[in-house]
């Protein structure tokens, strides 16, 4: 009866409850129908270029997205976006990843370190001041150089209108359009209240991007401000930031088949590319896989006796562990839906489409073909060898002391440059945040096990290398065994010293070589060969870029301009309706889940230990008024046909009426394709309940003067 009644609802309904394939901007909202899916409320009360819209509501944390939800800057998020923060303020005395952490009063949040809020103020179209500035007649890097140099102008221009103001120029559908986004920047975000992790990462990576899902998977943040109502540094003067808008929580629920909304700061997707462009990428993420797991063993080794090691590892065996199974979910993804045949039958389309008519094959025509030849040609020996050097100085993948070296080292090198001309990072624009940085590196390493962490990754680049080595690394293998040369250089180094290491932003070039520092040296060696490959890099993906512009034209004019542009971290939204579905045949996923599901799940061990409270309270039935009106029982998640990627998470998933119902913190495993191909019958995304987020906050941390803050009755 299940199967039949599903069935009847797909075909009573249709397209209005498939997932819309698209994250659109906000000017793009107006070819939806909205009213028609089901929204309750004005479309243009969603965005306003005063910044009084919905939209200003929802924050770019940098790689998450969060929402305000009171007049006091209380912002939530998920307890995975702000994982890093909560790791870098834990210690083994207080581990605030398991136990979790609450301040009674704005006097007890603490610094969430490394932390930024974004709140948008209003966007423009840029696109005719830079594409004016290049012609046909250019070189490659002199189309780069023009359209950075139109970039930096515009941005520094949109800067000086506030001391607290930042800005940043997206491209949209691979350089066809353009445009200019500005935010004030919340450089004082702190900690309000975060779950044990027992609740926020309840079922760990073996329920991560499944489903069903029972993770309580949020946190409170608290955007500052000074008491004139700038974004500045962390001071103990500052004051709450109050926002021109807030999310209203909605104590109604989620019903099947509701209409929902959401807005967010997506990070990455490809849907708009050729087949021989996910034909590279395919191969990338195959190559991968095997080098995370690599990872991922050294980390969990290195934590396994130390307390204090795995806590400051945590954030990164998390992020390693989260992109492994998304990417082997989408390699798996990827063969069930032949997603190869389909980018080849929509080329094919494509290419028969440019073919009726003499002006598109002279515009358009063999740009397939011409994608094909650059990519296994030029591109992909290019960037296997940048990358696999560029790795060494990666703070994600590399060792954290020899990261440190590089960024002083570039950071000089690029000082003694007038600032226009200076590598975006390493303008004045970005030294507090390459200062932020700095400073709480040393909060996610331990000297000792970076450095058995630097001998790690150097012997994984030697045998990557064996036959092409850099000049800088012969000499280091001229003086002996590499092993060697890195206990000594790790021995002398004063890098692991924050205080010392800050004390070196904007020193000169020959002041940090007279310092001898053994690290520092080796990143002025290494900068050599560096700074060549990322001029050839500019040159290599602007070359890319001009070809992925007249695919993407011809795209656009194919579809009357009715295609989302790819997600790049700018603001997006997406709708949908609250809905199951069969991730394989005769098996249904029901569309919500609930605090029984916890209760069944629990093992007593990591990662389904259940705390105990939440036990007592399931088990007094200890609810209300945080009851699901169908289950009668507290609900714990959701899915919805709308579709999300990477910076999402923390998204507000809301209801016809702008309300927030959920937060969305996953998708499900057979979701992840959706980066590069949507399914709508298999695509579903992840939110926690609000109720159930309001419930633990509740009854089981007894935080209910957070819920009269954001005003839940």
């Amino acid at each position: 009866m299940r199967v039949s009644l599903a069935l009847i609802v797909v075909l009573l309904f249709g397209s209005l409850l498939i997932a819309d394939e698209g994250m659109w901007m906000p000017h793009q909202m107006k070819m939806l129908d909205l009213e028609r899916e089901g929204l309750k409320m004005d479309p243009g009360e969603l965005y306003k270029p005063d910044g009084t819209g919905l939209m200003s509501a929802v924050v770019d944390l940098g790689g998450g997205t969060g929402s305000f939800v009171s007049e006091k800057g209380l912002i939530f998020t998920n307890h995975h976006v702000a994982y890093g923060a909560i790791q870098r303020a834990s210690t083994p005395e207080d581990n605030y990843l398991e136990e979790g952490f609450l301040a009674e009063n704005y006097a007890e949040e603490i610094l969430a370190p490394g932390y930024t809020a974004g709140v948008l103020l209003s966007y423009d179209d840029v696109t005719e001041a830079i594409i004016t500035t290049v012609h046909d007649k250019m070189s490659a890097m002199e189309r780069y150089k023009a359209i950075d140099k139109a970039k930096k102008d515009l941005i520094a221009q949109a800067e000086s209108e506030a001391e607290d103001r930042f800005a940043e120029i997206a491209s949209m559908y691979s350089g066809n359009k353009y445009y200019l986004f500005k935010y004030k920047k919340i450089k004082d975000v702190r900690i309000v209240y975060a779950p044990p992790g027992a609740l926020g990462n309840f079922g760990g990576e073996v329920d991560n991007w499944m489903w069903p899902r029972h993770t309580c998977d949020f946190t409170f943040l608290r955007a500052y401000v000074s008491p004139e109502g700038l974004g500045v540094e962390y001071n103990e003067k500052n004051v709450p930031y109050e926002p021109k808008v807030h999310f209203k929580i909605s104590m109604e629920g989620v019903r099947e088949k509701d209409f929902v909304f959401i807005m967010g700061y997506p990070g990455r997707t490809y849907r708009n590319n050729s087949t021989p462009e996910v034909l590279y990428d395919v191969e990338k993420i195959q190559k991968s896989l095997a080098e995370r797991q690599e990872y991922i063993r050294f980390f969990e080794n290195a934590g396994k006796e130390n307390k204090d090691v795995e806590i400051k590892y945590a954030s990164k065996v998390k992020g390693l562990y989260n992109g492994l199974k998304n990417y082997q979910g989408k390699l798996e993804g990827f063969d069930k839906i032949d997603l190869i045949g389909k980018k080849q039958v929509q080329d094919a389309t494509f290419e028969k489409w440019i073919q009726e008519k003499r002006s598109r094959k002279k515009e358009y025509g063999g740009v397939v073909e011409k994608i094909d030849e650059f990519l296994n040609q030029e591109y992909k020996p290019f960037s296997e060898k940048e990358a696999s050097l560029s790795e060494m100085t990666s703070y994600y993948y590399g060792p954290a002391l020899v990261a440190k070296a590089h960024n002083l080292v570039r950071l000089s090198l690029e000082g003694q440059k007038p600032d226009e001309e200076r590598d975006a990072f390493y303008m004045e624009r970005n030294i507090s945040n390459i200062r932020r940085m700095l400073q709480f590196a040393e909060r996610s390493y331990d000297k000792n096990i970076d450095k058995n962490f630097a001998q790690f990754v150097m012997n994984r680049f030697l045998g990557k290398n064996k036959e092409n080595l850099p000049g800088f690394v012969k000499d280091i293998l001229a003086r002996g065994p590499v092993n060697e040369w890195i206990e000594e250089a790790y021995a002398q180094t004063k890098l692991g010293d924050t205080e010392y290491t800050l004390s070196l932003v904007g020193k000169t070039p020959r002041e940090l070589k007279d310092l001898r520092d053994p690290l520092i040296n080796f990143a002025f060696d290494m900068e050599e060969e560096l700074a060549e490959l990322r001029e050839q890099k500019h040159e290599m993906d602007q070359k890319l870029l001009d070809l992925k512009k007249i695919y993407q034209k011809a795209l656009l004019e194919m579809n009357n301009d009715r295609i989302a542009p790819d997600a790049n971290s700018t603001v997006r939204f997406t709708s949908g309706h609250v809905m199951g579905y069969y991730p394989k045949d005769g098996v249904y996923f029901e569309p919500k889940t609930t605090l029984k599901g916890l209760i069944e799940k629990d093992t007593g061990t990591e990662p389904f230990q259940t705390p105990a409270k939440i036990k007592e309270l399931y088990k007094a039935q200890k609810f209300s008024p945080y009851t699901d009106e169908e289950t009668d029982i507290v609900p714990a998640c959701f899915l919805s046909t709308t579709n999300v990627t990477g910076g999402n998470s923390g998204s507000p998933t809301l209801n016809a009426r702008g309300e927030v119902v959920g937060i969305v913190f996953d998708m499900t495993y057979e979701s992840v394709t959706g980066d590069y191909y949507i399914v709508p019958e298999l695509q579903r995304v992840i939110s926690a309940d609000i109720k159930y987020v309001l419930f633990v906050t509740d009854h089981f941390s007894e935080a209910d003067y957070l819920l009269k803050e954001m005003n839940v009755k």
